[in-house]
């Protein structure tokens, strides 16, 4: 066979272009086949009671998401939307002025977030009665979507799927997750359930209230006479939970706010460096004598939807999903959600907790080092109240320190774990963790996806 000189040169070209051509289809393939892509809709949970979930797929350069973990995130209140607040302000892939957040979790794993309960973000019920009262229903309408999600989204079945969750959010993943292990068990969803992550959770309010006083004290905000009133009001919601009277408890909790309110000069309960709003003592009475769930709702709901996020989310965003129904607005619900669930604030659910772990999940509970509403002494009082037979040895390991500037001195957090126990202390971070330290959360998301 003869080439000449111009024969030789095509081949060179032809080959050269087949190798190009290779690399990039093989650079394609190694890409995520679903880079970039969102996908939301409603499920129906129950006669007159909507659920909205939003997917992101995670966006990691190296590995398709298939091979990275699924989160889904719960937000607190109840009342607080996951859509909005956890998306927008502390996980997802753009802050509430649209631009690309740098330590979003969508580099390490792919994102679910859900407006539960219903009544929440962009979820809905068209009948007052739909509104959920407590953990169980809100258990039972996760256990619904979740099985319609990974019906439909099959390729989510064998990922690691995490429940990661923030304050009242906490209480929720704990009911949920035990719920969902047991559906896992029977077979009704098909998931690759692999554990909680329980951060600045109201998991035993009891134990929040009760170390209020001695926490303010220690870093002094409260002094002995302030310290006496408070502690007087934390006996009292013992006695009320002592005794299963819930409602009064929950009376008793923001009377307890409102007294540290006015001892400490306005301290904000997400973050105990910075003021919350001042509030007269005269506004103080009558909104305490009218209604104390519209004034808990004031602080620990609208603290989630502030007008810019309400205005983002009920412009630009709802635009771009096109299917929120034209007489529902985002957070329009919330405060309805907030007042249902009352008689289930002040129950805890320490026990649930106990049934996580002996089931062999893997449960991690982080907190704000200056978180106030659920702060750390109170999240260690819970802890130690765990009947799980491997507390004793998780109690006699040392903490580890974690930095999340591998070059940086300084330490960013405290870690101890024992076989599927793990407890983040979070420094320089209030009630959002990963708003207040999101290199830290970030980091943390690994570890606990055992990512690192």
């Amino acid at each position: 066979l003869y080439l000449n000189r111009r024969d030789i040169l095509s081949l060179i070209y032809i080959i050269i272009y087949i190798i190009i051509q290779t690399f990039q289809k093989g650079a394609v393939i190694n890409r995520p086949t679903e880079e970039g892509k969102e996908v939301w809709d409603y499920v129906t949970v129950r006669k007159d009671a909507y659920m909205f979930w939003w997917l992101y797929y995670a966006t990691n350069p190296c590995k398709n998401f298939s091979e990275l973990p699924l989160v889904m995130w719960l937000q607190g209140g109840p009342g607080g939307s996951s859509t909005g607040f956890g998306n927008f302000e502390e996980i997802g892939p753009l802050d509430s002025d649209l631009k690309p957040r740098r330590t979003t979790w969508l580099q390490a794993a792919s994102l679910l977030f859900v407006d539960n309960p219903v009544g929440t973000g962009f979820s809905y019920v068209n009948n007052s009665a739909a509104y959920a009262k407590d953990l169980a229903t809100v258990a039972s309408d996760m256990m619904v979507l979740l099985k319609t999600f990974f019906d439909c989204h099959k390729e989510f079945q064998t990922v690691p799927f995490y429940i990661f969750s923030e304050s009242y959010g906490g209480k929720m993943a704990a009911g949920i997750g035990l719920e969902l292990y047991k559906a896992v068990q029977q077979g009704t969803i098909k998931c690759n359930f692999s554990g909680v992550a329980l951060g600045d959770s109201w998991i035993s309010p009891l134990d929040s209230v009760l170390s209020w006083g001695p926490y303010l004290y220690s870093m002094s905000l409260l002094e002995d006479e302030g310290l006496a009133e408070v502690s007087q009001v934390a006996e009292q919601v013992l006695d009320a939970i002592g005794n299963e009277k819930y409602k009064e408890a929950t009376q008793l909790w923001a009377k307890a706010e409102m007294v540290i309110e006015q001892n400490t000069d306005g301290v904000n309960f997400y973050n105990i460096l910075t003021k919350s709003t001042p509030t007269s003592a005269t506004e103080w009475s009558l909104e305490f004598t009218q209604s104390h769930l519209l004034r808990l709702s004031q602080r620990h709901v609208r603290y989630l939807q502030r007008d810019a996020l309400s205005e983002l989310m009920n412009g630009p965003i709802r635009k771009k999903l096109k299917i929120i129904p034209e007489d529902q607005s985002w957070g329009g619900q919330a405060t309805n959600v907030f007042v249902n669930m009352e008689t289930d604030f002040m129950k805890p659910v320490i026990d649930i907790v106990d049934e996580l772990l002996e089931a062999g999940l893997n449960v991690t509970i982080y907190n704000g080092q200056l978180d106030l509403i659920v702060d750390t002494m109170g999240q260690e009082a819970w802890v130690r109240k765990l009947k799980w037979p491997e507390l004793p040895k998780f109690n006699q390991l040392k903490w580890k320190a974690l930095y999340s500037d591998p070059e940086s001195p300084e330490t960013s957090a405290f870690v101890k774990s024992y076989k599927n126990l793990a407890f983040y202390w979070i420094l320089r971070a209030g009630h959002m963790v990963p708003s207040d330290q999101g290199d830290m959360a970030l980091k943390m998301m690994k570890l606990v996806t055992q990512q690192e």
